[in-house]
């Protein structure tokens, strides 16, 4: 179970044997001392429970020393080969609780290579992620009950009805009788499945067996979600739809969205990973990127009367840099320095010239004029596969055996 305190996140000890727990965010030693001063059998069973009753106050009364809190997804430094082929190089972000991050790329970029492995579907061939703080190659089954997953084609039984197929999915995922009833009532009811549940998923839409898929995603509550083209092949409204229980499920979950589509990384999430070739070429908000990129402000102007040399004159005033004709003789777009808002030096002129102002408004670079800049660039700099070290060659290959789920 997780708990958080005052921006503190960890986990309490597993029941299960061996007797182990993964803590998130704090200090080992730190744990140590708060249970030996609270004469607590550190590596007992019967530390859980006294645990249930009094580590929010141990935790309480130190969290002056206690360290911030890690992210519910890291990865570090990964890479993925295919024989000669390299998928991923060097891939390193983190995504924060309660955080929808966009992995944006174009087709073949290494979206759902990178997925896959967060899923521990796959292992790197360099690198380390972890989900929760529990490492994906090392201890895959403890990331998997912690992650839904929801592919790119949602893994459906055409055959089975909405109800049936949940009841499996919850079964396979170790839910017990009474909680599998009351999961699954949440899920119907939160992807809106209440129409459809008792239909084949074979006779239904698109749309219903994307939910469908999202609901086996959700079934075990778990508390990150990884999403790979969620609305690929859906019509808008559907698309829409999708988008809106996406954004809901932020409140309570944190999520990896994988997609090609710009539109969507801008309506649904918090911040954008920019992928290009196996690699990242860009993190952060759509907003901070459109401004690390701008060369400078830009402004859309449009006038009612113009003069033939109206577009000349406007070079001419202090601040601008340069002065680009619209679509017709009455717009244009305006370059100026950045920083430097000159709305009021440009409508003052266009009112005292008689030109008669309809529009002045700044411009700002889209997620698209983003996505391009930066894959344009990246393609500029020509890497290739063999400008990055043989696996085998590594001094710490990583090659250990996954533990089967």
């Amino acid at each position: 179970m997780q708990h958080d305190l005052a921006g503190f996140r960890f986990w309490e000890f597993d029941r299960a044997a061996p007797w182990d727990i993964r803590w998130v965010g704090l200090d080992e030693h730190f744990l140590t001392s708060v249970l030996k001063e609270r004469q607590y059998p550190v590596h007992t069973p019967h530390v859980c429970c006294m645990l249930q009753r009094d580590l929010v106050g141990a935790f309480t009364e130190h969290t002056s020393i206690a360290r911030p809190h890690v992210s519910m997804i890291t990865v570090q430094h990964i890479s993925k080969r295919y024989g000669t082929h390299t998928a991923l190089r060097d891939v390193t972000f983190h995504v924060d609780k309660g955080e929808i991050l966009a992995f944006l790329g174009p087709n073949g970029a290494g979206k759902t290579t990178t997925m896959r492995i967060l899923a521990c579907a796959m292992p790197p061939s360099e690198g380390r992620a972890t989900v929760a703080g529990f490492a994906c190659l090392e201890q895959p089954v403890e990331v998997k009950r912690r992650l839904g997953y929801l592919p790119e084609t949602p893994p459906l039984y055409q055959e089975l009805t909405v109800d049936e197929y949940l009841t499996f999915a919850g079964r396979l995922k170790g839910l017990t009788s009474q909680r599998l009833a009351s999961r699954k009532a949440n899920v119907i009811d939160q992807v809106e499945l209440g129409d459809v549940h008792h239909r084949v998923i074979g006779h239904l839409s698109r749309g219903y067996r994307q939910r469908v898929g999202l609901a086996q995603a959700l079934i075990h509550d778990p508390p990150v979600l990884i999403l790979d083209e969620p609305t690929v092949g859906l019509d808008p409204k559907q698309i829409i739809a999708i988008r809106t229980l996406i954004k809901s499920l932020a409140t309570s979950h944190t999520i990896i969205l994988s997609t090609h589509v710009l539109s969507e990384a801008t309506a649904v999430c918090d911040r954008v990973v920019i992928i290009h070739q196996g690699r990242i070429v860009a993190e952060d908000t759509p907003e901070q990127l459109s401004a690390r990129l701008r060369q400078s402000e830009t402004m859309s102007l449009t006038v009612k009367q113009p003069t033939p040399d109206w577009q000349e004159r406007l070079k001419m005033l202090p601040g601008v840099l340069n002065v680009f004709p619209g679509s017709t003789p009455h717009t244009c777009t305006i370059d100026c320095h950045l920083q430097q808002d000159l709305r009021d030096t440009l409508s003052q002129f266009v009112v005292s010239q008689g030109y008669g102002l309809l529009e002045l408004k700044p411009l700002s670079l889209s997620l698209e004029d983003v996505f391009l800049q930066l894959t344009q660039q990246d393609e500029t700099l020509g890497t290739d596969a063999s400008d990055y070290p043989d696996p085998s060659s590594s001094s710490q290959p990583y090659q250990r055996e996954r533990t089967s789920a």
